[in-house]
């Protein structure tokens, strides 16, 4: 153990326990350290062999995690017998690429976004999303169709989704939840004593599942298998932070799975290294209350910060850029950049209004899609927000040159092999010819028609549209067209930061989820709104030294109570907009 690091006392449980475990870490509890204090524990151990796998659930947080080991000096290169990577990554590399897929020959190969292809089983017939049938029943999925205005759809459009899936499986195409399953489906086929059982016995002398709440009922089961095998496995989670329902995330699951490791197996990390202690007792209002939860205390270089926890009272009925404006004025008075101080929300919509950035209508429509993207391009200061913003753009050019009538993005790209990303550059020069500026383009529509005349060229040859039919004009264009601020904060949703920790952080709440979300804190129900609450509770806790929750002017005094203590240790400061 390095001579710099001191860890606590829960700390030194966390590195030094043998065998499986659920650990309970609060936000910045410091567990990237903990993890690499735990690996040079097991490595310097006399005849250890064995290697470790390291999984997570996210790039950013896998990456971070690499960096650090390597410099470290305790991950060889090869890696071998060691794994580090994301949670699907480690299931597709070691229980379903090696082996293939049952009844086809196919190479298997990993095509995220398969759910997004439609199904049309006749020309005028609705497209609907694949995703709105049981990958496994074929049957359609009502939650599915209800948001979509459908109430039921033809036995045409059920044999269409089967025959899809058919088809990909049988190209050897699948997304990551195919792959989950068949993973499962192969570890419950095992017997302790079969070759790939003990193969995996013999590789890995310690499993670390780091972010597990971001698991879903699956994922759950397959760690279930390896703790049935006899590998030690590291659960290490944060129940308030999971806001992944969308794909099947757990919360009461996870709180079940934590009682199969018994009390003594179940460990907590309650020491938060990166907020103020006035933010740290902010954010541990902002969870429902629970018998028996431990206090959580600020221990690291900024606990001491002064400044109060902002509440920001803004009116009208959607987010006004007063809400960046203001927070911008705080960060400058502290002194920091503003670029590494982001305005997060559950949207990107509601983040971007805040700061009057270019925002993407939802109209679907390609001109205000490339002009959103573009606005994304110029206005994010992060890799992640500027490669989402390059990939738009060039989905919006394949769908102009007819590439994705019939595939999936995700599925044109694995047929052209491109692992170099040979179109970055010409996308990176389209953003820069594309920029919106005033003094050039004068309105909307002077942006719309240069926009045409540079991508008159990608339509198909022979083809019986025009240009301005496929880019057609939209009366929301020009709301994807403000300027970008220049040297401003970053606009970003809470799923885009969790992980992730900056100086100063503004989260929005909208008008629409405020009251529910509120609500909910202060009473338990509606029960729909407890993930909108752990979002509000991700976005927060991001925060080191300044935090500010905008949130509706009708709310804004209910907010104030339930996150109020008696003695307003708390720091809190109302400002109305």
């Amino acid at each position: 153990m390095t001579k710099a690091f001191k860890p606590t006392a829960e700390q030194a449980t966390v590195i030094t326990f043998d065998g499986s475990a659920f650990v309970t870490a609060c936000p910045g509890a410091g567990k990237t350290r903990v993890l690499i204090e735990r690996a040079r524990h097991l490595l310097d151990r006399k005849g250890w062999k064995r290697g470790i796998a390291f999984l997570s659930f996210t790039e950013v947080a896998v990456s971070e995690l690499d960096v650090r080991l390597r410099r470290e000096g305790l991950l060889p290169s090869p890696v071998m017998p060691h794994f580090i990577g994301t949670f699907d990554s480690f299931l597709w590399r070691v229980l379903v690429a090696p082996f293939g897929i049952p009844g086809s020959l196919a190479r298997p190969r990993l095509i995220p976004d398969l759910e997004l292809r439609e199904v049309k089983p006749f020309d005028k017939a609705r497209p609907i999303p694949l995703k709105c049938f049981d990958r496994e029943t074929g049957e359609a999925i009502p939650k599915e169709l209800k948001e979509l205005g459908i109430d039921s759809l033809s036995k045409a459009h059920l044999t269409a989704a089967k025959s899809m899936r058919a088809r990909f499986r049988a190209r050897g195409e699948l997304d990551y939840q195919d792959a989950r399953l068949l993973a499962l489906g192969r570890l419950k086929a095992l017997n302790n004593d079969s070759p790939l059982a003990k193969a995996l016995v013999a590789r890995f002398g310690e499993i670390i599942v780091d972010e597990a709440q971001d698991c879903n009922p699956d994922d759950l089961r397959i760690i279930e298998w390896f703790l049935s095998a006899g590998i030690p496995v590291k659960v290490i989670c944060d129940p308030q932070q999971s806001i992944y329902g969308f794909r099947g995330g757990v919360s009461t699951e996870l709180r079940a799975f934590a009682e199969k490791f018994g009390k003594d197996r179940r460990l907590s990390l309650t020491g938060n290294f990166r907020s103020s202690q006035h933010i740290v007792s902010a954010i541990s209002r902002l969870k429902r209350p629970e018998p028996g939860r431990p206090y959580e205390e600020a221990l690291g270089e900024h606990r001491a910060e002064l400044s109060p926890v902002y509440l920001l009272a803004y009116k009208g009925q959607s987010v006004p850029s007063a809400v960046g404006e203001y927070f911008g004025s705080l960060v400058a008075q502290m002194k920091i950049s503003a670029k590494d101080c982001p305005v997060v929300a559950a949207t990107r919509l509601s983040a971007s209004r805040a700061l009057g950035l270019p925002v993407d209508n939802g109209s679907g429509h390609l001109a205000c899609r490339l002009a959103a993207a573009i606005g994304d391009l110029h206005s994010s200061f992060e890799l992640g927000g500027r490669q989402d913003a390059l990939e738009e753009m060039h989905r919006v050019v394949l769908t102009l040159e007819g590439h994705l009538a019939r595939k999936t993005y995700r599925q044109h790209m694995d047929a052209v092999d491109d692992k170099y990303q040979s179109w970055r550059p010409n996308m990176l020069r389209l953003g820069k010819q594309l920029r919106f500026e005033q003094e050039r383009h004068k309105d909307a529509d002077g942006w719309l028609d240069e926009a045409r005349e540079i991508l008159r060229g990608k339509l198909p040859p022979g083809g019986d549209r025009s240009i301005k039919q496929v880019l057609k004009r939209h009366e929301k264009l020009a709301e994807a067209l403000r300027p970008p601020l220049l040297n401003g904060h970053s606009a970003r949703t809470i799923h885009s930061v969790k992980g992730a920790e900056f100086p100063a952080v503004c989260v929005v709440l909208s008008t629409a989820k405020a009251k529910g979300i509120i609500e909910h804190l202060e009473t338990g129900a509606p029960a729909s709104m407890a993930e909108d609450l752990r979002k509000l509770y991700v976005g927060a806790s991001r925060a080191q030294r300044l935090l500010a929750i905008a949130t509706p002017h009708t709310q804004v005094k209910k907010l104030e109570g339930l996150l109020s203590d008696p003695d307003n240790s708390s720091g809190l400061k109302v400002v109305n907009l």
